[in-house]
């Protein structure tokens, strides 16, 4: 009998692989919450067999595992004939954002194979699995969910509103009942309370950054750790990026970096820009902190929230107050 795990984050692997919680523990490493989506062809390359396809690193789901995790199995197999080779499979979910993502993505792609699907079980976790050592984790009893067509419905109708081109579909999701993805629900919220706010063009990440700097927070490092804290939806990498969106910009709400930016493989200096820099908030900085400014009316807006495309011509926005969705 052998028993797989699919976790929705590397460190979740790791920690249920400390525990013993099954004979394979394989984690899954896609970031859908920042930058531009990969294509279905990409993501489904991907999950398949190691081939020609897979010459480069990072382009098999399996790269990052090491051959002692999967024994006999190797690490050219493909998601699912991995799945049918294990007498059963479970998901497991952290709560945050990206990884109700992982797993509606996996749900999907899993729907078509019933024989799969079948013996799929999820566990969704209330809290953060890499929070907690192996011996912790080992204790844990939680309800294992079948993959009911209810659930895997549920998961693909959330996958598609996510690829969409308008967040639209995410947001009459939230109309709906959700229940069957006990964490979904949530997640969805805090995916669009990302969206550029209705009176300063920001979003809630980028909004806590700028308080915690009011608040005398001055460095990047501690701010890219306690926005992953408090907010969860970005990674520190992330948070890094959306420091220098926020300082190097026309008309910049943050100060304290050197006035240029290093080059995109100068790590060192970097590095030290994030270890050493102290920032503060410029005036106009203040006054988007105090929702008295629009940031995107003095600066350019181009980046991605899912399948949407986010500019200045095109500013879907979040009412925060009304919770709300707002044309552009």
């Amino acid at each position: 009998m052998t028993s797989l795990i699919l976790a929705t984050n590397d460190l979740a692997s790791y920690r249920l692989r400390q525990a013993g919680r099954a004979d394979i523990v394989v984690g899954l490493r896609p970031r859908f919450v920042w930058g531009k989506m990969p294509s279905s062809d990409d993501l489904a390359t991907l999950l398949e067999a190691r081939s020609a396809k897979h010459v480069d690193f990072d382009t098999h789901w399996l790269d990052f595992v090491s051959s002692r995790w999967t024994g006999s199995v190797g690490k050219d197999v493909g998601l699912v004939a991995l799945c049918e080779r294990c007498d059963s499979v479970e998901l497991w979910a952290d709560p945050r954002p990206n990884d109700q993502l992982v797993l509606v993505w996996l749900l999907d792609v899993l729907r078509p194979h019933r024989h799969i699907v079948a013996k799929l079980r999820l566990v969704q976790t209330d809290v953060e699995i890499g929070s907690y050592r192996g011996e912790s984790s080992a204790k844990w009893r939680l309800p294992a969910l079948a993959a009911t067509d209810d659930r895997s419905e549920l998961a693909s109708r959330a996958w598609s509103a996510f690829c969409a081109p308008t967040p639209e579909p995410c947001f009459e999701l939230l109309m709906q009942d959700l229940s069957a993805i006990p964490q979904l629900r949530a997640a969805l919220i805090a995916l669009l309370e990302e969206l550029p706010g209705r009176d300063t063009g920001l979003g809630a990440s980028e909004l806590r950054l700028l308080d915690l700097v009011a608040d005398g927070e001055a460095k990047p490092q501690v701010l890219s750790s306690e926005l992953n804290r408090q907010r969860g939806v970005f990674d520190f990498q992330e948070a890094e990026l959306i420091l220098d969106r926020l300082a190097y910009c026309p008309s910049p709400v943050l100060t304290g970096f050197p006035a240029e930016i290093e080059g995109p493989d100068d790590l060192e200096a970097r590095r030290e820009r994030l270890l050493y820099s102290r920032l503060s908030l410029t005036d106009f900085g203040q006054e988007v902190s105090d929702r008295a400014r629009d940031f995107s009316q003095h600066n350019p807006i181009h980046r991605w929230w899912g399948g949407t495309e986010l500019t200045n011509d095109r500013l879907w926005r979040w009412d925060s107050e009304g919770r709300a969705l707002v044309a552009p």
